[in-house]
């Protein structure tokens, strides 16, 4: 099959997962939504499961490629956090459907479907990697020392993956932008004021 096609498929099962939920979908919705007989869906894919598997792992193969590359570049944590919610919007602009879906399914699919178990892997390393950027900041005195850690990641991520929700590709502001924007708001929060 043609990858432009693959593609296609996909990005329309994405937004029918993240509007109905996966349980909620059926392949026959799925075929709706790009035209075409159920049957002829099983030609291109064994299951809704593997669509699924498909939409999540390369979202999260390019989250981790640019978060990799931002943790690799030795920021200081005030820039780290800033490239790192960048990169996230980035992420939000290519995968919106694949972030919603993300929020709304790992937690079930990654405690229910072995094939899933990459999920919770991904979500402990995510973690890691923000707690200890904002570790760093409180550390060396360019965050708050009175900050809860884990209380603001909590914010923080949430305030920037929830955009998935409202975000559309090609909208009026830019992810770089949104990011700018979301940063001046919670970094005007947790920085040392001189």
């Amino acid at each position: 099959m043609p990858e432009e096609r693959r593609r296609e498929l996909l990005a329309a099962a994405a937004e029918v997962f993240a509007v109905q939920g996966y349980d909620a979908t059926t392949v026959r919705q799925i075929a709706d939504a790009v035209g075409m007989l159920a049957g002829s869906l099983y030609y291109h894919f064994d299951s809704k499961e593997s669509m699924l598997d498909e939409i999540l792992s390369t979202f999260l193969e390019e989250l981790w490629d640019g978060y990799d590359a931002v943790l690799a570049a030795s920021l200081g944590p005030r820039e780290t956090i800033e490239a790192l919610v960048t990169e996230s919007f980035r992420e939000i602009d290519r995968h919106r459907a694949a972030v919603a879906i993300y929020q709304k399914e790992a937690r079930h699919l990654a405690a229910h479907q072995p094939r899933f178990g990459y999920l919770a892997d991904s979500q402990r390393k995510f973690e890691r990697a923000w707690l200890g950027t904002l570790e760093r900041g409180v550390a060396d005195g360019g965050f708050r020392a009175d900050l809860d850690i884990r209380l603001t990641y909590r914010f923080v991520r949430d305030t920037v993956w929830v955009a998935a929700s409202w975000y559309r590709p090609g909208a009026r502001h830019r992810p770089e932008e949104i990011a700018r924007q979301y940063l001046s708001m919670v970094l005007d929060g947790i920085a040392l004021r001189n």
